[in-house]
């Protein structure tokens, strides 16, 4: 009955979990698309289309060239810490021992054993190589729009402000990506104690989120 009860109690409470992240996702996602201005996405995106334009017209190569590099090193430091920290928890995960004892004493309720904990640590694993991923692709575009940005339009018609700011807003959208799966790194970490503390985590990154993702 006891074990019953905990499982339950897992499914419950991953299940909310779950369920939140992606309804707060959606609703984003749903408003990016029809107040844009009204989200840092949205902003960000169009103050990066503006400042395209600017450098093109004024030819200023050396400000994009500056500008795109930090963006470059940046994304290379997270996408360095994030396969760095994805492969030590696989390393972990294949050797228990006092983690283990240490998570399953902190789990107030839920599901205990060795296979589910070995699961979350797979899952957060890979939820550090899904950033490693995204970060990666936003090195790949931010290099593109290096090129693309000192190409004057009267030499490639082809190569216009919306073409460059478009390239790299899609750069910028896997950064926000892997940093996203930096934050829901954190509930997953926090599972591998129990539900109840991967329920509480949630609650205050959709709080956070909240916040960092909307204007008003």
């Amino acid at each position: 009955m006891l074990i019953a009860k905990s499982q339950w109690l897992e499914l419950g409470m991953t299940a909310a979990v779950f369920f939140l992240i992606a309804v707060y996702h959606w609703r984003l996602v749903k408003q990016v698309r029809s107040k844009p201005l009204e989200t840092a996405v949205g902003i960000t995106n169009h103050v990066r289309t503006q400042w395209v334009r600017s450098v093109m017209q004024e030819e200023n190569h050396l400000l994009a060239v500056q500008t795109l590099r930090n963006g470059l090193m940046a994304a290379n430091f997270l996408a360095s810490t994030a396969i760095l920290i994805s492969l030590g928890l696989l390393s972990v995960a294949f050797k228990p021992g006092l983690y283990n004892e240490i998570s399953q004493a902190l789990n107030l309720a839920g599901m205990r054993g060795e296979t589910l904990w070995m699961f979350k640590l797979m899952l957060l694993s890979a939820t550090f190589f899904l950033a490693f991923f995204n970060f990666t692709l936003t090195i790949r575009y931010h290099n593109h729009a290096g090129f693309m940005i000192s190409i004057l339009e009267t030499h490639d018609p082809t190569v216009t402000p919306d073409t460059v700011a478009d390239t790299l807003n899609h750069g910028a959208l896997h950064y926000t990506y892997g940093m996203r799966a930096f934050y829901l790194s954190v509930p997953t970490a926090l599972w591998l104690f129990g539900p109840v503390w991967m329920l509480c985590a949630t609650m205050v990154l959709i709080w956070v989120l909240q916040r960092l993702d909307h204007t008003a």
